[in-house]
């Protein structure tokens, strides 16, 4: 028989010390959202099955855990992720005019691990801008992404940028099965240049050597460059390569400190992502850290096509990232009826001071608190000392 106490696979309680620390981030990064006007909202854990794929791709379904309502007798799914969710409230509760600034943060769950030592219940926290087009969005979701990774104390970001509009541009004229562009997208980003010569054979000289070309174009700034010449000078491949060439100068003025690449093959999430997309990468960690980019078709299953960017990261691994806060200053007091030592106790409290009672019997027990002071009692008074 299986332990009771044992979990499923890639599923891991967070215990105390861990904790503390997801939830310190949790609340600082929702604050430092705040403050680029963003409002926080929640949405279910589970809803309808249709609404948590719309504009997600169908393939998408895979990660999604599924159950039947006890009540209606529809299909049910666990969030897999966020941003549907948060795309249907933009479109249809809100229903706003002009810029909507959107952040939130709670669980998702997985059906299969991303990774070996990833989990299948992420702490997702994300941003979503909605109502703009212009490149103006792009650069401050970017901002607030690396913003995010600094205040978790990642150090040594590679911000990896690239565009969906290439390949669209690339493949105009050219009618694949979905089937055939998923095998293609997969081939790019694998930069297996076997597969893709098996793959394009058939199709037009000039895509075909596009479609080649692109395993190669990957690096610095200078890529872009190399691009252009090599890539159908197609209007989608053109406004790509411009635009990623301004926001790269843009971000490089404000954090020079973050290394800017490109890899113009990677296109994860392409039926997904309509423009530029991203992931920032911090060492010693082989998956990115965040990912994000431009989603504008993701609130027209909903019924109104907006604009929309964003990013998304798992908090338990940023956490894991990172070296260990230290423990928090705390004050330890004696246990005891007295009622001044009781209100003693909670006037520090109101303060804001963490009070370890130390219950009978109990006198060395305090794993998550620095206890550096005491409450003692001088002169008929309850003061703090050091210890």
């Amino acid at each position: 028989m299986t332990s009771a106490w044992l979990l499923p696979e890639h599923i891991a309680d967070v215990l105390p010390s861990q904790a503390r620390r997801i939830e310190e981030l949790r609340r600082e990064l929702l604050d430092m959202a705040r403050s680029y006007g963003c409002e926080l909202v929640i949405p279910p854990l589970l809803e309808h099955l249709d609404s948590l794929l719309s504009g997600t791709g169908r393939g998408s379904e895979i990660k999604l855990f599924k159950l039947v309502d006890q009540l209606s007798g529809r299909s049910l799914g666990l969030r897999a992720d966020m941003t549907p969710q948060v795309a249907r409230i933009d479109a249809h509760l809100l229903n706003r005019q002009g810029v909507t600034r959107l952040c939130y943060c709670g669980p998702v769950t997985h059906t299969r691990p991303d990774g070996l030592n990833t989990s299948r219940e992420p702490l997702q926290f994300g941003v979503e801008v909605y109502g703009h087009a212009g490149l103006e969005a792009d650069l401050e979701v970017h901002d607030l992404a690396l913003d995010a990774l600094r205040r978790a104390g990642i150090t040594g970001v590679i911000l990896d940028l690239g565009d969906a509009r290439l390949l669209q541009g690339v493949l105009d004229g050219v009618k694949l099965s979905p089937e055939a562009l998923a095998a293609l997208t997969a081939a790019l980003a694998a930069k297996d240049v076997a597969g893709l010569a098996a793959l394009t054979a058939g199709m037009p000289a000039a895509t075909r050597d596009a479609l080649q070309a692109l395993p190669s174009l990957f690096g610095g700034r200078e890529v872009l460059a190399e691009a252009a010449r090599r890539l159908p000078a197609h209007p989608l491949v053109k406004a790509a390569l411009a635009d990623l060439d301004w926001l790269a100068g843009h971000l490089a003025a404000v954090h020079p400190e973050v290394s800017l690449g490109f890899d113009l093959a990677d296109l994860q999430g392409y039926a997904y992502y309509t423009g530029i997309r991203f992931a920032a990468y911090a060492p010693g960690c082989a998956d990115a850290v965040l990912r994000g980019g431009r989603y504008d078709e993701v609130g027209a299953a909903f019924g109104r096509r907006r604009p929309a960017v964003g990013f998304s990261l798992d908090l338990k691994t940023l956490v894991s990232l990172v070296p260990a806060t230290p423990l928090r200053a705390a004050v330890r007091a004696p246990w005891g009826e007295d009622a001044s030592l009781r209100q003693a106790v909670r006037a520090l409290r109101e303060r804001g001071e963490t009070v370890v009672c130390v219950l009978p019997g109990h006198e060395h027990e305090a794993d998550e608190f620095d206890c550096d002071r005491e409450l003692v009692r001088e002169h008929a008074e309850w003061v703090v000392r050091p210890l």
